[in-house]
């Protein structure tokens, strides 16, 4: 089935109850939550403990991997070859919005899902470099997405998005120089399931700086990464700096907190606006309103057991001091009270944090949803690793 042109329906009675308006707020000032504080939400510190144990021994593997990187890169003075790199159709050197959207499947197949996202971000005036980082990708999805893209490009699996933005921004500056709007987005998420020209329109009309979807306060107050949006020549500009400076490690934990979270604090250090359009304080008041969405917090939660008997005040007071993962914790708020356009495939996928009730995600899915229910299920079947086969 295919995912149909995008459109700006008003929402089905269904969805009545999304009231709340898109709005960028700038990043909360709370102070930096060092470490693993964030994740003491998850209730005893033996577990916060363990996480961190995990972390530690994650960085441990990645390091000799990390360090023959390095001594391979400073021998070839340069990043790592694509694999395949082809000239799209919609090529256009007088572009100045530019998208680089980062693919990996492990199945090597690009999906219907995968390409109406690029279409939609192509009728909202981007030149896309789609990079890939399937080992094998057949003929006819390179070409589809060809089909779609300016630039389509086959990367060695490694790095994970931010490696793969760091490594493609040279090419974006060879045909553009530095573009007036800079989107880094990745596959991460399913959808749209609400319209996503509202979203862009909202983060255009901020003016220059670093926009993003969701804000996190884990680790300190940051914009998370799978969707980020640089305006103005200035904020490029910078942004490209901040991409050409930073390590990529094979670690997943030391890439979120080099990337994601100090990605924040250098733009806002060197004057640019960073702001959300689904604030974290704003996430939390709308779940401290909803006492079924309290419940949920405090079934999971030791830390949040009372959250139900404790005032408006200080349950927000609580979950600031205790953050979580707006895209996950709070995934019911931001779809039905914010019209929030994705869910996050790792919620729907392995839900770590073994929430209530995500096995029933397809009910939050509109009837008119601008991409269909069974093209989202049909993209996470290609995810799925063929028997026998690594993932990694």
């Amino acid at each position: 089935m295919h995912c149909g042109p995008p459109r700006c329906k008003p929402m089905p009675s269904a969805q009545a109850s999304v009231m709340e308006t898109l709005r960028l707020t700038d990043l909360s000032e709370h102070p930096r939550n060092a470490g693993l504080a964030g994740y003491a939400a998850i209730g005893a510190w033996r577990r916060t403990a363990y996480l961190g144990l995990i972390a530690g021994r994650e960085i441990l593997t990645a390091l000799p991997r990390d360090v023959a990187r390095a001594l391979t890169r400073a021998l070839r003075s340069r990043s790592a070859a694509p694999l395949r790199i082809d000239t799209g159709v919609r090529a256009d050197a007088g572009a100045t919005r530019i998208a680089l959207y980062v693919h990996y499947s492990a199945t090597g197949l690009i999906s219907q899902m995968v390409r109406y996202q690029l279409e939609v971000l192509n009728q909202l005036g981007f030149s896309i470099v789609f990079i890939s980082m399937a080992s094998h990708i057949p003929e006819a999805d390179w070409d589809a997405v060809r089909q779609r893209a300016a630039v389509v490009v086959q990367r060695p699996n490694f790095g994970l998005d931010f490696g793969a933005w760091r490594d493609l921004l040279p090419e974006v500056q060879r045909r553009w120089s530095v573009p007036s709007e800079l989107l880094l987005a990745n596959d991460s998420v399913l959808g749209p399931i609400h319209p996503l020209k509202p979203v862009i329109d909202a983060m255009r009309a901020g003016g220059d700086g670093l926009f993003g979807l969701t804000e996190s306060l884990q680790n300190g107050p940051h914009l998370q990464s799978y969707m980020l949006m640089a305006r103005g020549v200035p904020a490029v500009a910078d942004l490209m700096c901040f991409m050409q400076k930073l390590h990529i490690s094979h670690s997943k934990w030391l890439l979120v907190r080099m990337g994601e979270v100090r990605l924040s604090r250098w733009m806002r250090r060197r004057g640019h606006r960073v702001a959300a359009l689904f604030g974290y304080d704003r996430l939390v008041r709308a779940a401290v309103a909803d006492p079924e969405e309290r419940r949920r917090l405090q079934a999971v939660y030791p830390r949040l057991q009372d959250l139900s008997e404790m005032s408006t005040g200080a349950a927000i007071a609580t979950l600031h001091r205790w953050p979580l993962n707006p895209t996950h914790h709070f995934w019911r708020v931001l779809t039905t009270q914010f019209g929030f356009p994705f869910l996050k495939t790792e919620l729907i996928q392995r839900n770590p944090a073994r929430l209530p009730a995500v096995t029933e995600w397809q009910t939050l899915v509109p009837v008119d949803s601008p991409c269909p229910l069974s093209v989202i299920e049909a993209h996470l079947a290609t995810l799925e690793a063929p028997s026998g086969t690594d993932p990694s």
